[in-house]
């Protein structure tokens, strides 16, 4: 079994493209998705059109802090970047999210959330220090919110890190990173940055072998630069930093 999981695209339909040749370059069908996909300053649009024929097609999808954001704020409400994605989708693209679950079970092997099971915009591998340091969760708080998830692999995204940890009992959570977004800045819990330092697009392949899963995370380049000058036209010189090297400027 070879699946490829995708997550946080947040509307770069260049780097959700260059991912997507590069699954179909290793011979890759199946595809799980998990969550945020259109907020940001970008296309939202033209990646809803093909996030939308990638769900007939091969993907699973669920439900990011994002999407629903999207779905339950006024438009008035939103932050800069879901409003901006909210001026683009269409009422076709807004049906196809009300249909996503927050969570689900893929091929009775894999569970699948974007952030963690009971919680959508919280990190469940990494932890926000009073000081504004993204280290990674002790272990024994993320073992107690896998409680109950009986799958071997558990999948999650949200923090746009890709990273995997082992849990006591043998079972992996893998967090694919992100595809559209590679540094951001937020207030919640308190500020802090997340940069991982390069412009690429990222995501993981997951194989089950004799041994066990195995994840191998895949950097795809693609041209981030024009989506960077998308940003910036956009009035987002923040994201423009983020898309053009991976740090929040």
């Amino acid at each position: 079994m070879r699946f490829a999981a995708i997550a946080d695209v947040h509307g770069n339909c260049a780097a959700l493209e260059a991912v997507l040749a590069d699954i179909a370059a290793l011979g890759i069908r199946d595809i799980v998705n998990l969550g945020d996909c259109f907020g940001g300053p970008l296309e939202a649009g033209r990646t809803a059109d093909l996030m939308l024929l990638l769900d007939m097609e091969a993907a699973r999808t669920v439900r990011g802090n994002h999407d629903r954001y999207l779905l339950e704020m006024p438009a008035a409400a939103l932050g800069a970047s879901d409003a901006h994605a909210h001026r683009q989708l269409a009422p076709r693209h807004f049906d196809w999210l009300r249909k996503l679950p927050a969570s689900m079970v893929y091929r009775d092997d894999v569970f699948l959330c974007h952030a963690t099971p009971a919680d959508d915009n919280l990190y469940w591998l990494e932890k926000v220090s009073p000081e504004g340091h993204v280290c990674l969760r002790r272990q024994e708080e993320i073992e107690a919110m896998a409680e109950g998830i009986e799958q071997p692999l558990i999948l999650c995204g949200h923090s746009h890190i890709a990273r995997v940890v082992q849990l006591s009992d043998g079972r992996l959570i893998v967090n694919p990173g992100s595809v559209g977004c590679q540094a951001y800045d937020d207030e919640q819990p308190v500020f802090h940055k997340v940069e991982t330092g390069h412009a690429m697009a990222c995501y993981a392949v997951l194989e089950k072998t004799g041994r066990g899963w195995v994840p191998q995370f895949r950097h795809v380049a693609y041209d981030h630069m024009a989506m960077s000058r998308l940003a910036a036209e956009n009035g987002r010189p923040d994201w423009a930093s983020a898309l053009a090297t991976g740090r929040v400027g």
